[in-house]
């Protein structure tokens, strides 16, 4: 295993080691952990788990619900499991390698979210370190197959969040469209002034509610490098972000 750090989310209360190297996980984990929401008892999903930075942030902040991760780099699913038992989640988080179009059984879950492979295009991005090109890069598996593996792992009426870039918002529609509605979309802000740099989906299998956008979540003031008093609650794991 490569050369790795100690970080902490949500004002220390999730330890994470991830690799120094590779992708690392950050804001945008948070993000959409905190875009969760779910019954008691009921399982959630995470596609392309990582180190378990979102598992991790998601168990912490909803502890009547058990999380799984799916995760295809055998790397990464070893620093999930240190990450899990760091953390003393074992009863509720587990992690299992493998490929999201892998068969999985009986298994079925109240909903299914995942932070995707961003860049279709690796001319559009400089990455100088191999381990970058998996979490960064949609490769062989595009969009479409993320959605339409969690159409097939979702009970009746379960619903699939992501977070993605704000202009692949048009992609994420038609990706959902043949199975999902009741879709809402969140942009998200780095300020007032400027273009949404990704934006949050959820949408429910068979739902039938059109397509509701939410106010846009601003991470920073204008002219400001620190975050605004909404996102800074959302990082410190103090509020969630609205998206029901």
């Amino acid at each position: 295993m490569n050369e790795t750090t100690l970080d902490r989310l949500l004002d220390g209360r999730v330890e994470l080691r991830q690799s120094a190297r590779g992708y690392r996980a950050g804001m945008d984990a948070v993000l959409l952990a905190a875009s969760l929401c779910a019954k008691p008892g009921e399982l959630l999903v995470e596609f392309g788990c990582g180190p378990g930075a979102a598992l991790l942030c998601a168990a912490q902040r909803m502890p009547g619900n058990s999380f799984l991760g799916l995760e295809i780099d055998p790397d990464a699913v070893e620093l999930a499991t240190q990450n899990i038992a760091a953390n003393r989640l074992g009863d509720r988080v587990r992690v299992r390698q493998g490929d999201i179009a892998a068969p999985m059984g009986a298994l079925r879950a109240a909903q299914v979210f995942f932070n995707p492979p961003y860049f279709d295009d690796p001319r559009a991005l400089r990455l100088p370190k191999a381990e970058k090109q998996r979490a960064w890069l949609a490769g062989d598996v595009p969009l479409a197959d993320w959605v339409g593996a969690a159409a097939r792992l979702l009970e009746p009426k379960g619903r699939v969040t992501l977070i993605h870039r704000a202009d692949a918002l048009g992609d994420i529609l038609a990706a959902l469209a043949p199975r999902f509605g009741s879709v809402v979309v969140r942009p998200i802000h780095p300020r007032a002034d400027r273009p949404a740099k990704r934006v949050l989906v959820t949408a429910r299998l068979g739902g039938k509610a059109p397509l509701v956008i939410l106010p846009a979540l601003m991470m920073h003031d204008e002219g400001e490098a620190a975050h605004t008093a909404e996102a800074d609650a959302i990082m410190r794991g103090e509020a969630v972000v609205t998206m029901v």
